[in-house]
Order: C-alpha cells, then sequence, then structure tokens
C-alpha cells in the first residue's frame, strides 16, 4: 500500500464563479416565472430549463469554499483524495466533494511527568515540551487515525526511550558521555529526532523538543540529594588540596631563591604540615610563635 501525498487540488477563483453562479440562478429564476406566466409545463420549455438552472444552482452553492490563514482543507471525491487547497482565499471547487479543515499552524504538546528509568536503572520523573506542525495535510488525515492523539502518544514513547539510554547526573558518566541533566542542549536535539522519526509517518514536523521538567523520583529523591551534596565537598576539597599543594610549593622554592632560610628535610616536613593545615583547615588556625629555649 502506497502512502497518500499531498497535492494541489483545482480551484478556481471563488468570486469568478460566483458571479457565474448568480446569472445562473437569475436566469432560471426568469425562466420559471416565465414559463409560469404562459403555462407552459413541456420539459423543453422555458419551465424545464429553469428547474434544470434552479438544481445546477443549487449544487454549485457546495463548491463555494473558504480556506483562511494557517489552514487547509482536504478534498475527497466520492471517498478518493481530491487534492488539497492551502492558499488563502475564496475559491470554486468541485461541488460534489466533501472537505476536512486541517489547521497549519504550530501546536505545542506537554506531556504528563513520566516516571522512568534512567540508563543506570535510578526512577526518573521526566516531562517535555514538543513543538509541531503539519506539513504533509494528505497523510495526516489518512495515514493515522487521530494526528494529534497519534502526536501525544508517539512524543511519550520517545521521552521514555530517551530517558532510558543515558543516565541523570553527570557524575555518573565515564569520559564524555552525555546525560539528562549535564547537556540539555544536545539531549533536546536528541529528543527532537526522536520524536521526528515517529511522527514522520503522520505528514508531521518536529520543530523543537525540549525537557521541561527532570528530577529523580521522591523515593530516592533524598538519597541521590545527599549523594549530589557529598560529590559537592569532595570536589570542594580536591580543589582546596590542589590549590594548598600549589601554594606551599610556590613558598618553599621562594625561600629556597631568596636565601632567607634553610630548612634540612625533617623542617621542610614540619613547615609543609603547618602550612597544609592552615590553608584546608575550615576553622581559624591559632599560630603558635617558638620563641627559642628559655635556660635557667
Amino acid at each position: 500500500m502506497h502512502a497518500i501525498l499531498e497535492r494541489p487540488a483545482w480551484r478556481g477563483s471563488g468570486f469568478g464563479f460566483l458571479l457565474l453562479w448568480l446569472i445562473l440562478f437569475t436566469g432560471s429564476g426568469w425562466a420559471l416565472y416565465v414559463a409560469l406566466r404562459s403555462g407552459q409545463t413541456a420539459l423543453l420549455s422555458p419551465l424545464g430549463y429553469g428547474l434544470l438552472g434552479v438544481l445546477l444552482s443549487l449544487i454549485g452553492l457546495g463548491g463555494f469554499k473558504i480556506v483562511q490563514p494557517n489552514q487547509a482543507r482536504v478534498l475527497l471525491f466520492f471517498g478518493r483524495y481530491a487534492g488539497t487547497l492551502r492558499e488563502a482565499g475564496f475559491w470554486f471547487v468541485n461541488p460534489l466533494v466533501t472537505s476536512k479543515t486541517i489547521s497549519l499552524r504550530v501546536h505545542n504538546f506537554t506531556s504528563e511527568r513520566l516516571k522512568v528509568n534512567d540508563a543506570l536503572g535510578n526512577p526518573i520523573e521526566i516531562a517535555a515540551v514538543v513543538v509541531w506542525r503539519v506539513v504533509d495535510t494528505a497523510r495526516a488525515a489518512f495515514e493515522v487515525e487521530d494526528y494529534r492523539h497519534f502526536v501525544s502518544v508517539q512524543s511519550e514513547a520517545a521521552i521514555r526511550s530517551l530517558a532510558s539510554h543515558y543516565p541523570y547526573d553527570p557524575h555518573d558518566v565515564e569520559g564524555n558521555g552525555l546525560s539528562l541533566r549535564g547537556q540539555p542542549e544536545t539531549v533536546a536535539e536528541l529528543l527532537r529526532q526522536e520524536v521526528q522519526d515517529r511522527l514522520q509517518i503522520a505528514g508531521l514536523q518536529v520543530l523543537e523538543a525540549r525537557i521541561s521538567h527532570l528530577a529523580y523520583a521522591p523515593e530516592i529523591a533524598q538519597a541521590m540529594l545527599r549523594r549530589q551534596q557529598a560529590q559537592a565537598v569532595i570536589a570542594a576539597r580536591r580543589l582546596l588540596v590542589e590549590g594548598a599543594v600549589g601554594m606551599v610549593q610556590e613558598a618553599l622554592e621562594m625561600l629556597s631563591e631568596r636565601g632567607v632560610v634553610r630548612l634540612d628535610e625533617e623542617r621542610k616536613a614540619t613547615m609543609i604540615n603547618n602550612l597544609l593545615v592552615a590553608l584546608v583547615s575550615e576553622e581559624a588556625v591559632q599560630p603558635v610563635v617558638n620563641t627559642g629555649t628559655l635556660y635557667t
């Protein structure tokens, strides 16, 4: 079975055909009036022409269509796709067709908060906003039952799939891998592509897809918060130690270069210990001044 692709429908100027319709309707009415005044009842008399003209006028009324901006009309001729009207305006089409209106405006879909497991098996809550629009009206009308419902179902499926392939926290990533919280722009593009692949069959274009809510599930939120706090403390401690070691090394090199004092290895170790305690300690350090030995 071949997919139905959008194609333009035959159309004519609505104002031009409206003028023709008025001429036909007025002429038919005049023919009926003449036939009734003269008493002619034959089919090939003005009465027959008038009745035929009135019938054609009533059928022709169904051919006038108004298309609003960012709106399209999908036309069906006895069950077969007859084309799409996209251009806004007043048009005349085959009066025997039926039409279905499809909006071409940009739509937003906001998913519910979904509870899924990330790549490491941690339960998380995630939600996203998907911005989309119809680009192929024929597919949107005939390839799926309800393209709006199709968007909601497939978007949530794409969100679940994406969340299960990446860990939540960047601290859980080895090397240059992705995480849901660490690289939001990259994750947003991956989500957009995932949703686009699923909605392609319905003739829909995904303009943007972005995570709107991301958090650990309530049952592990407190434990994960303590872990994040511990990791932050460890990172801060590591930075302090690296800075303190550099300052101590610089101080020893300056003392040695300027010849201020000559220290043996034991006194260097003592000085390094004192400097590291003073630089790394969270509490104020009380200095101890050595004034020498008192002899009596």
